[in-house]
């Protein structure tokens, strides 16, 4: 009996897995769940330690392993939709920028939202010119420091926070001079209200940029945001289509294809190209799901959505969520004693240093400057490894990055960069971001937009030359995270073929389909009695008479008498 109940026991841990969801201010929430958990589970796990009720404007990202970023369904399995093993990691963050945050019932709503947009400024995904800039940074400090105070804030104490990619000196004095002068007695709510409401001003607000190239092969980002569809190229924003603009979405393959019909019944489709076919589903997906939740009136209007043509299977997709609409009218609604908001302060940040001390440009350890130190791309080049997008493994873009960075390199490994101030973007990063945002796969990606192979035994470096535990357990990492290394070539190549295989099986069904259909129909005019109108004009038809008697009947008999004479044989032995 207790033997029985320790194998049931068993049975039951191994259908259970560990998930780690990394939250918005760089905490971490672990759980365990039940083999076909879906991904509303977890979500509701989340939001209730959260302690949120506006929930709808997040969501959890997971990266797979050909470092593609996907947004986890909530309808589907959490299981069936990773392509690895647990345990799983993901990321809590926000999917759908409000269209006015200041419009959200809750503070602690606004909070999360902030955190959000503080980790797009770091990041670069935020651009702006210097004046903003050092107005953003300045409500940042405010809120997370409070009031100026010249005993516990010596001269140059803006430097010890990194807001932006990288800064000047002269914006640094321009932050510290804001936060002295203008921003005394604001509370952290309050700054960080006036932080989503400048924010919310700037054209790239609430951009999730998706690397591409356009039909002339020059590098472009596309992006969703609460308004409408972008094209940014540089630090410019070449196109901007609003959503009651855009009539459909499709992909095929690597190419994505955007319908847009604007004024004067003017028909134009942009079309794009991103770098594998599953960063352009992805794309599509999330061009779907934004064009439903701040285009429509009701969830109801949501209607499933199909890129696929005759032969093809191509993919369906339906947004499962509520819209905007929906979301504000239930906001309105809530009722409850506002809940208890934990905030960050000084706690230290992995991924977002503007809450930690440290050096102005630049806290990577020295052994892995070599991989962050590299020279400046234009405009949202640095954007190459987003945090909200695909690599783009260019081997165009990858040339150019390689030059520079030598070049870089040659005059000083420790130099870095600093851009003018009259020209500021935050864009202008000297660190890509990581695709999970860890240290460990910094080091790789770096090397991957320099053009660089994944060279295990170039990133350990142990000290003193020893295998020492760290150094053994870093290389088993390294290992796991170089795509190619061990099988995972392997089994690409093999679900490639798989797919080539479902491909040729789908177009021979739907041919063997087409060829019974038809010879039913024939069958159905020549041999039935149906006096049906359709059926008796065709019948009428000189055509048809002719074939009927020149080539049906003689057919017929042909196999009659084929038939008759396999009875024979048959009854004869």
């Amino acid at each position: 009996m207790l033997s029985r109940l320790m194998s049931g026991s068993s049975r039951s841990l191994e259908r259970d897995f560990s998930c780690t969801v990394r939250l918005l201010d760089d905490s971490e929430y672990s759980c365990t769940l039940q083999r076909d958990a879906k991904g509303q589970y977890l979500f509701d796990l989340l939001c209730h330690h959260l302690n949120l009720l506006e929930k709808d404007y997040f969501g959890i990202r997971f990266v797979d392993p050909d470092k593609q970023r996907h947004w986890l369904e909530f309808t589907k399995s959490v299981v069936k939709q990773m392509r690895s093993q647990p345990p799983f990691t993901m990321c809590f963050r926000v999917k759908f920028y409000p269209t006015d945050p200041a419009a959200l019932k809750e503070e602690i709503t606004r909070y999360l939202v902030f955190l959000q947009i503080k980790r797009d400024l770091y990041h670069g995904r935020l651009l702006c010119k210097t004046s903003d800039a050092a107005l953003l940074a300045a409500y940042i400090l405010q809120a997370e420091i409070g009031d100026y105070d010249p005993g516990k804030h010596p001269e140059g104490y803006s430097s010890k926070f990194q807001f932006f990619p990288k800064h000047s000196e002269k914006l640094e004095r321009k932050i510290a001079e804001i936060h002295k002068i203008e921003l005394s007695g604001q509370t952290p709510a309050m700054s960080e209200l006036n932080f989503l409401r400048k924010a919310q001003t700037l054209e790239t607000y609430g951009v999730d940029p998706h690397p591409c190239k356009d039909v002339s092969g020059n590098a472009a980002f596309l992006a969703f945001t609460p308004f409408g569809f972008v094209v940014l190229q540089g630090n410019k924003r070449v196109h901007f289509i609003k959503w009651n603009e855009v009539t459909k979405m499709k992909f095929e393959g690597k190419t994505f294809y955007l319908y847009v019909s604007q004024k004067e019944e003017k028909k134009i489709v942009l079309t794009y190209f991103a770098p594998t076919p599953e960063a352009c589903k992805h794309l599509w997906k999330c061009g779907i799901e934004n064009q439903a939740f701040y285009k429509l009136e009701k969830s109801s209007q949501v209607r499933t959505v199909s890129s696929s043509n005759l032969f093809f299977k191509g993919s369906r997709f339906r947004y499962s969520g509520r819209v905007a609409k929906e979301v504000m009218e239930s906001s309105a609604k809530i009722k409850r004693d506002p809940p208890e908001i934990h905030r960050a302060g000084l706690v230290p940040s992995r991924s977002c240093p503007s809450i930690t001390h440290g050096p102005r440009l630049c806290s990577v350890p020295r052994t892995r400057r070599r991989a962050v130190h590299i020279s400046i791309m234009e405009g949202l080049e640095s954007l190459r490894d987003s945090a909200h997008s695909t690599p783009v493994r260019s081997a165009s873009h990858g040339d150019a990055f390689v030059a520079h960075a030598r070049s870089g390199r040659a005059e000083s490994s420790e130099r870095v960069a600093v851009i003018a101030d009259e020209a500021y973007s935050p864009s202008d990063s000297v660190l890509p971001t990581p695709v999970a945002e860890q240290s460990l796969e910094l080091m790789l990606l770096s090397r991957h937009s320099n053009g660089a192979p994944c060279s295990i035994e170039e990133e350990k470096e142990p000290a003193g030359g020893a295998n020492t535990p760290e150094a053994e357990a870093e290389t088993r990492e390294l290992r796991a995270l170089c795509p190619g290394v061990g099988g995972a070539g392997g089994v690409a190549r093999a679900e490639q073929v798989n797919k080539l295989v479902f491909s040729v099986l789908r177009l021979l069904l739907v041919t063997v389909g087409l060829l019974v259909v038809l010879l039913l129909l024939l069958i159905i005019l020549t041999e039935s009695d149906l006096d049906v109108a359709f059926f008796r004009d065709i019948r009428q038809t000189p055509e048809f008479e002719q074939f009927h008697y020149q080539y049906f009947c003689p057919l017929r008999r042909w196999f009659a008498c084929k038939i008759h004479s396999v009875l024979r044989l048959l009854i004869d032995t």
